[in-house]
């Protein structure tokens, strides 16, 4: 298993300092970044790649629809409910795992290696649905290239180019030049400093 970031969204100071301790002490984990708002998270998502959110069944209530909004921006990453009170079944379907607050740092361990052998291999699957060409498209479009100036960097039409673009929303479900950078960044198709 790879070096793990996570990210923890949670509003009980409890709870949220004590999942961090216990992630930060696992062998694979490289960094635990707390948010403690709903903005705050969406601010930290923004900023950096994450391989798995830890999320509080309060903003699963409250946030419904942004999170799920989020879960098809950031389609690579493992959504991880903490459950301490009853999780409605409907939400429980929309995310990818749960850690119970009386899990061991053992049981621990061994979701998060099964959940992230599992992301790998999700990872591997979503960059198989875009051609090599629509890849290309969408990393020189993410880096803040126009129709022309992609056009005539691949030596190709903006046509072709405008044609590549429809195929990559469609299959990826995302239409915003933002939501495909976001897309790109989580699939390492770019990174941060490419900018």
């Amino acid at each position: 298993m790879k070096r793990t970031h996570i990210l923890i969204l949670e509003d009980a100071p409890v709870i949220r300092e004590g999942l961090k301790f216990i992630m930060d002490s696992l062998r694979n984990v490289e960094e635990v970044a707390i948010a403690c708002t709903f903005d705050e998270f969406t601010h930290l998502l923004k900023r950096k790649s994450y391989q798995m959110v830890l999320i509080s069944p309060n903003y699963l209530h409250s946030h419904h629809n942004q999170i799920q909004q989020l879960r098809n921006l950031y389609s690579s990453m493992k959504w991880i409910g903490v459950q301490y009170t009853i999780i409605p079944e409907a939400l429980l379907s929309k995310l990818d795992g749960v850690v119970d607050v009386y899990d061991n740092q053992d049981t621990l361990a061994t979701k998060l290696s099964k959940w992230l052998d599992t992301q790998s291999d999700d990872a591997l699957q979503n960059k198989d649905i875009l051609s090599e060409r629509e890849t290309e498209v969408l990393r020189l479009l993410a880096m803040g290239k126009s129709n022309k100036e992609i056009a005539d960097e691949l030596n190709i039409s903006t046509n072709t180019v405008i044609t590549h673009r429809k195929n990559i929303s469609q299959k990826t479900s995302i239409k915003s030049v933002s939501g495909l950078t976001i897309y790109a960044v989580t699939q390492n198709l770019i990174s941060l400093d490419d900018y």
